[in-house]
């Protein structure tokens, strides 16, 4: 039974739209299915630790974390901003690559960097995890002990990338139709999102703090 709960809670905590997963679609339509899913398997894999490391009890990292609540959110806001000038780039110089059945892909670990920063500097993820950790023990939906966790966690990876899976498969299903026009409209639009995101970011945080 725990194992369903952990993942839809993986799965739903996925789908809501934000940073991870517009950063998710833009790597699929600049690059291609495999970079996306990447992107997409690294977000799962984050996920999967964070629960993990909630559950099992090192709510001491939290506390530690929590301190320097005010600088990551600071941080998350630049990469946020950083990412979104990226993509106006991005879309300013895009052009369809020449596809030949001997062209070789270059695989670029890009996409892995970039979900790191996008989690590192966003402490309301760890605030998330926590929250489900003691929700699923409180209400004794999670029997103590280290292997139930360990299943749990895996439970919501899973649901996260059964998540990550669907959006990267539609979006480069579409890729495919898209005229070089369209795509450089796309890649402009997730970077004003991202840019939007990093100016709210910045003023909750900078409101905030007066």
């Amino acid at each position: 039974m725990f194992v369903l709960i952990g993942f839809l809670i993986g799965f739903l905590a996925a789908v809501p739209v934000g940073p991870v997963n517009i950063y998710i679609i833009s790597q699929t339509l600049k690059r291609d299915f495999f970079h996306g899913m990447m992107a997409g398997l690294a977000t799962a894999l984050l996920d999967l630790s964070y629960c993990l490391v909630a559950l099992v009890g090192f709510f001491h990292f939290s506390i530690n974390i929590s301190n320097y609540g005010f600088w990551l959110k600071i941080a998350a806001g630049v990469v946020l901003m950083l990412l979104g000038l990226k993509l106006f780039h991005d879309a300013r110089v895009f052009k369809f690559r020449v596809r030949e059945k001997d062209t070789v892909i270059i695989r670029s670990p890009r996409p892995l960097l970039g979900v790191l920063l996008l989690y590192i500097s966003n402490p309301s993820l760890y605030a998330f995890w926590i929250a489900v950790a003691g929700f699923v023990t409180a209400h004794g939906l999670l029997r103590e002990g280290f292997w139930p966790a360990v299943f749990f966690a895996l439970s919501c990876g899973l649901g996260a990338v059964v998540w990550y899976f669907f959006l990267v498969r539609i979006v480069s299903h579409y890729q495919a139709r898209l005229q070089e026009k369209t795509f450089k409209k796309l890649l402009y639009a997730l970077g004003l999102l991202l840019v939007c995101f990093s100016v709210f970011t910045f003023y909750r945080v900078l409101g905030g703090s007066q």
